[in-house]
């Protein structure tokens, strides 16, 4: 009997730990493909080509795009994000869970192409802690952290639509539920 493999959106604000949680998660979960999205923003530092993301030009991007190549794609904080198609239907196919890190765009349409997708959202203990998180990266500027901030207001707003919420006030902890929730889907 060939089983299909299971869709998990992993959704939450930028800064949120989304990474920390799900590398805590694959210490524990083996049969798993983790999509790697590309996007039009510059690499931070330390980040590789293919691994943490697909770094590539807007006109790339936009290729990619009027051929379908993307299952979804989206703009966040001033550059585009997208989830390439191939690699996840093939992992599916050959029964590998996979687990999309994208945000709450990109994740209302993963969801309604894939309905049996589970989604899950990655919540801050609050707004102060994610502002902190966030500064403390120092990866952005001041216009970054800001616009970054107001946009973590909205993508709050939309865990309501998401089957399961997170909260990560400590990343074993939010990661021992997320384990379970995947145990249990």
């Amino acid at each position: 009997m060939n089983k299909n493999g299971r869709a998990f959106i992993v959704s939450g604000p930028s800064g949120v730990g989304k990474s920390t949680v799900l590398g805590e998660v694959f210490r524990h979960y083996t049969n798993y493909y983790f999509s790697v999205s590309a996007t039009t923003r510059a690499p931070r530092p330390g980040e590789r080509d293919g691994v943490e993301y697909f770094f590539i030009t807007q006109e790339q991007f936009d290729e990619m795009v009027e051929k379908g190549q993307f299952l979804e794609h989206a703009r966040y904080a001033k550059c585009s994000y997208g989830t390439p198609r191939a690699p996840v239907e093939a992992k599916l196919a050959q029964g590998v869970d996979v687990f999309l890190d994208i945000e709450v765009q990109g994740a209302r349409q993963i969801k309604a192409a894939m309905p049996e997708a589970v989604s899950i959202f990655i919540a801050p203990p609050s707004v102060e802690a994610l502002e902190a998180r966030l500064r403390g990266r120092a990866t952005d500027s001041e216009e970054k952290i800001r616009l970054r901030l107001e946009t973590a207001k909205n993508e709050l707003s939309e865990a309501v639509h998401y089957d399961h919420v997170v909260v990560n006030d400590d990343y074993k902890r939010a990661a021992s539920q997320l384990l379970a929730i995947i145990q249990n889907a």
